[in-house]
């Protein structure tokens, strides 16, 4: 177990090409026992509308279909996972208010899977599924597979994120804001006035100020309040 585990986060984290890195995802799923793999990014900005990435290798068909019918709001795989990171498994009752997804999705071949969500430092969601055409995922195999395949979310989760932020303007690091910036913008978040803000953390209010407009510039906002929401859908003010 612990040098499947390590070899293959050695692997995923030599890499830096999403195509190697999908590749590898799709062995270690054929390696615990499935066809395929579904793989899904969601950016938390912009809060109107966040990017979303969606990457498997379901039969093209089904891809083009799931697509067109406008599938992914009504996946009840992917409204657990934006609130839940417990892993879930398919079945006729998890899919009881979208029977038509459900339905199509069989006669694709998709008939077992499971499914667990993640989430970056950054803030960027994630969602690995693994699945199948044959075989009930039972107890027994979740009981002596369940941990390798948590395992393969968090890597997977980690190399793809780290590989596609930057594609979807999601910086390393944390934009280069400063400890001193962060911790201003955190107190802002609480509702902290700049005077407020100065007696607390004894500085004066024209330095607080400058740390707010670096802090709304590096954060490409056009104001503290969308600074800070910025900052904190992205995971920079836990």
């Amino acid at each position: 177990m612990k040098n499947w585990q390590a070899d293959l986060l050695a692997a995923q984290e030599s890499v830096n090409c999403e195509k190697a890195l999908l590749k590898q995802i799709e062995l270690a799923a054929i390696a615990l026992g499935f066809e395929y793999y579904a793989y899904g990014l969601r950016v938390p900005l912009p809060l109107s509308n966040p990017k979303m990435v969606i990457l498997n290798n379901y039969p093209l068909a089904w891809q083009q279909r799931y697509m067109e019918q406008g599938y992914l709001r009504k996946d009840a795989t992917v409204q657990h996972g934006r609130s839940s990171q417990t892993p879930i498994v398919w079945s006729n009752q998890i899919f009881a208010s979208a029977t038509d997804l459900w339905d199509e999705a069989q006669s694709f071949g998709l008939r077992h899977g499971w499914a667990q969500s993640s989430c970056a430092a950054n803030g960027v969601g994630g969602m690995l599924t693994l699945a199948r055409s044959r075989g009930v995922i039972t107890a027994k195999e979740l009981h002596s597979k369940e941990l390798k395949m948590r395992w393969l979310v968090q890597t997977s989760h980690n190399a793809l994120a780290r590989i596609l932020s930057p594609k979807l303007g999601i910086g390393g690091g944390k934009l280069n804001l400063t400890q001193r910036e962060m911790e201003v913008l955190k107190w802002t978040a609480d509702g902290k006035t700049a005077s407020e803000i100065s007696e607390i953390l004894a500085l004066s209010e024209n330095t607080v100020n400058f740390h707010i407009k670096n802090a709304v510039a590096k954060m490409g906002a056009s104001n503290k309040t969308a600074a800070v929401v910025r900052a904190a859908m992205l995971g920079f003010l836990n």
